[in-house]
């Protein structure tokens, strides 16, 4: 989306290297990003899973973390989806943190394909190499490398892991995952595909199912705010205090967010909004201030891409007022003249 498109254009914007202001203060930044964003009634509620088709448009809420523990919400924060793609930053952390930086960069990758998330093609292209963990290829291919002696295994380590990165414990929508698993004939195919590159090693219909349950994990705006705070404070959850991850795996995901969180739309995102992210096809998107907060949206409209765009034109607000964006500075010159 342009500048024009997140209506931002009049928000004056902080540099990164400034503080966060007072409590009260990030509450009226938060109802304003809500605000605005509640204007924009353009994008579709996904339908490519049945069920999907059925939240209601007119949902959305905005919840802000901050490392301190802080919570700022407004809006439908509480209401339940699922976490569908968004799942991907938060598996790909763990398996990081089990195998390893260097295993997990030369089984997956980093890089954008440039092609939607679920393309074929790409991996046709990269001689079987998923090259990132946010398409389905590279999600798949993460999946695979959970730790466990079994499915099963594997199923409860994403399940747990996630549940730490939210601070409570995450449970599965049935009616989701009987929905995708019914209509998840592609993530079969590419799965079975990278098993013939021998990217994936176990059976790849095990795989599938492990990630179709996975997407159908059921969180909030609020969850998303802390599992993105989690990630800020160098992998300790700001609720709980308990070490998710290490710091040099949130480095990694965040550098691997940036470069590839809003799919084929990433550029953009970065250009405009200048913070790590990823969006999920239910309507939730993530966003990480490294240092700072974490941000959670939802709301289902998605744009053409697969992504909210009530959410990105909050998150743009809320990035501009707070001063987050990654690339802003102001100038240590206190005037004067050089010699």
């Amino acid at each position: 989306m342009r500048e024009s498109d997140l209506d931002v254009a009049d928000v004056e914007q902080h540099a990164a290297t400034g503080p966060l202001p007072p409590g009260d203060r990030i509450d009226e930044l938060v109802a304003a990003a809500h605000r605005r964003a509640s204007s924009h009634g353009d994008g579709v509620v996904a339908d490519y899973i049945p069920i999907l088709a059925e939240a209601d448009p007119e949902a959305f809420g905005v919840c802000v973390a901050d490392v301190d523990g802080g919570l700022h919400e407004i809006g439908d924060t509480r209401v339940p989806f699922s976490i569908q793609s968004i799942s991907k930053a938060f598996v790909y952390a763990l398996v990081c943190d089990a195998l390893g930086h260097e295993q997990a960069f030369d089984v997956i990758g980093v890089n954008n394909t440039g092609l939607p998330f679920n393309s074929v093609v790409a991996i046709e292209l990269n001689d079987g190499h998923p090259m990132n963990p946010m398409v389905n290829a590279g999600a798949l291919a993460a999946t695979a490398l959970v730790p466990g002696g079994t499915a099963e295994d594997k199923w409860e380590a994403v399940r747990s892991g996630l549940s730490r990165f939210a601070g409570r414990e995450l449970v599965v929508d049935e009616d989701v995952y009987r929905s995708e698993a019914e209509t998840n004939h592609r993530n079969r195919a590419i799965a079975q595909l990278l098993e013939s590159y021998g990217r994936i090693r176990v059976d790849p219909l095990e795989v599938v199912d492990v990630y179709t349950r996975q997407c159908a994990l059921l969180v909030d705006a609020r969850d998303l705010a802390v599992m993105g705070a989690t990630l800020a404070d160098g992998g300790v959850n700001p609720l709980t205090g308990e070490r998710v991850v290490s710091a040099s795996v949130c480095r990694d995901l965040l550098a691997v967010l940036a470069a590839t969180g809003l799919y084929e739309r990433s550029g953009e995102w970065l250009f405009e909004i200048g913070l790590p992210g990823k969006s999920g096809v239910a309507g939730g998107l993530v966003t990480v201030a490294p240092g700072k907060v974490g941000i959670g949206t939802y709301s289902p409209p998605l744009d053409s891409a697969g992504n909210s765009v009530r959410g990105q034109v909050a998150t743009a607000y809320l990035s501009r007022a707070l001063g987050l964006n990654i690339f802003a500075s102001s100038s240590h010159f206190s005037g004067g003249t050089s010699s």
